[in-house]
């Protein structure tokens, strides 16, 4: 176990400096007078710096959070109160005893501290502001808890697959056991099983992925005989049959529970800084537009004008890279490593139209630019050679500037969150260390990563 205990630890410690990092950037942008010269833009991204505050203080208060969910009419309250031991969360025979989400602390073991999240039923009626409520819980969950007390029905497995998609490790939780015979349940849990991975390509569920429980089981009508030979009949209670399902829960906390932590609060940060970046780009747009345009004329007249080939080339590449400095310059984001391959791989397409526009003249002309520019004053024809492939050059050149300013802008914004510790690359590094038994590893398989 010392061995999870110490990798949770780093986990945690990449995360937190992950999020230390994005936070100094942005504190550093209002120093400098890039965030405060625009009140408009300090507006909008305040949501987002303020959730990645949140994020960083949720990591250092340690408390995982549990999020229950499911269709009308399964027990998630139940399952909950099962847990907890005591009925806290009200339930009922109506559906839609739960009308808004409730958290409660939990403790299991007296070591780890947990919040379990109730949520309204997915499906009830008339409750779409619930049911989106229901789902925007997901986000700050870092467990997720889907209950159904049967075979997955097309509702079930529309709301799993969706749930699947928001990257967070999922329970599922087969509750009213108690209402099948042992042939039906065992059946059951086989198509469970298949069908809760939310992929028929994908491995049927391991053991932690999917419990059976039986959280308020049916009265059941017991014969009571006297000492005086009487016979009565009573209805009596069992006792819930969750321990199958708080074991799983406590060996996924001891055994990644701080990973989980981690992991969460990378996602949160990386669709923060991601937010951050479409809203300061949408915003400076306008500017955008015009630097590139700009870039892409003086970039064209200079390869128009220019007679040596090797220059054209040199000076393209010279002129895209100081594009994509401006371009980070005006949006103020972290220009990082992130896909700077492309980006090369862009600016070399852009240099190679050049390289190709020559030789292209070479060949139909029988003369290339710079040898027109050269042998002009022994044959004025070749001035109109000249200035033909330069022209067509040129073209080249603005559309291979445009192309990567172009280019540049989707890099930036998707850039912010990779680098040595964007958040994409940490949860990356995270999800490359998991072992095959944990329940990341699941997360890792629908992610479609491999190592």
């Amino acid at each position: 176990m010392s061995v999870y205990r110490n990798l949770q630890e780093t986990h945690l410690n990449r995360a937190r400096a992950s999020l230390r990092q994005a936070l100094s950037w942005y504190g550093y942008l209002r120093k400098s007078g890039q965030l405060s010269s625009n009140p408009e833009l300090v507006g909008l991204v305040k949501p987002e710096l303020e959730a990645l505050n949140a994020t960083l203080n949720k990591l250092d208060s340690s408390v995982i959070r549990i999020a229950v969910f499911g269709l009308v009419s399964r027990g998630k309250s139940a399952v909950l109160n099962a847990l907890l031991g005591d009925k806290i969360l009200q339930t009922g025979p109506l559906n839609g005893v739960t009308q808004w989400p409730r958290s409660v602390r939990w403790q299991p073991g007296g070591k780890v501290l947990v919040e379990l999240i109730d949520t309204p039923g997915l499906d009830e009626i008339a409750g779409e502001s619930r049911a989106d409520m229901a789902r925007k819980v997901v986000h700050q969950a870092d467990l997720i808890l889907f209950v159904v007390s049967g075979d997955i029905t097309r509702t079930e497995y529309q709301a799993l697959l969706e749930l699947r998609q928001s990257q967070k490790p999922l329970i599922l939780v087969f509750n009213k056991i108690d209402l099948y015979p042992d042939t039906d349940r065992g059946v059951i849990y086989q198509n469970l099983q298949q069908l809760g991975a939310g992929n028929p390509q994908a491995k049927p569920l391991l053991p932690d992925e999917i419990v059976m429980v039986a959280a308020e089981p049916a009265a059941m009508e017991v014969r009571v005989e006297w000492s005086d030979g009487r016979v009565s009949y009573e209805w009596e209670t069992p006792p819930p049959q969750v321990d199958e399902l708080k074991e799983t829960i406590l060996n996924i906390l001891n055994r990644e529970g701080r990973s989980l932590l981690a992991l969460n609060a990378l996602i949160q940060a990386r669709d923060a800084e991601a937010a951050i970046a479409q809203k300061t780009i949408d915003l400076r747009e306008k500017e955008a537009e015009e630097i590139i345009w700009q870039f892409t004329k003086y970039k064209a007249l200079a390869v128009m004008l220019n007679p040596i080939a090797f220059l054209d080339i040199l000076g393209g590449t010279v002129a895209d890279l100081a594009l994509i400095r401006a371009l980070a310059r005006l949006y103020g984001l972290p220009m990082t490593s992130y896909e700077a391959g492309k980006i090369l791989k862009t600016i070399l397409f852009s240099s190679g139209g050049l390289l190709l526009g020559e030789l292209g003249s070479s060949f139909i002309l029988g003369l290339s630019k710079s040898t027109a520019a050269i042998t002009s004053g022994d044959n004025p024809s070749n001035i109109t050679a000249f200035a033909g492939s330069a022209i067509a050059q040129a073209g080249i050149a603005g559309y291979g500037a445009y192309s990567v300013g172009k280019a540049a802008q989707v890099y930036l914004e998707k850039g912010c969150t990779w680098g040595q510790l964007g958040a994409s690359s940490v949860i990356q590094e995270i999800l490359s260390q998991v072992d095959q038994n944990t329940i990341l590893y699941r997360l890792r398989q629908e992610l479609g990563i491999k190592y």
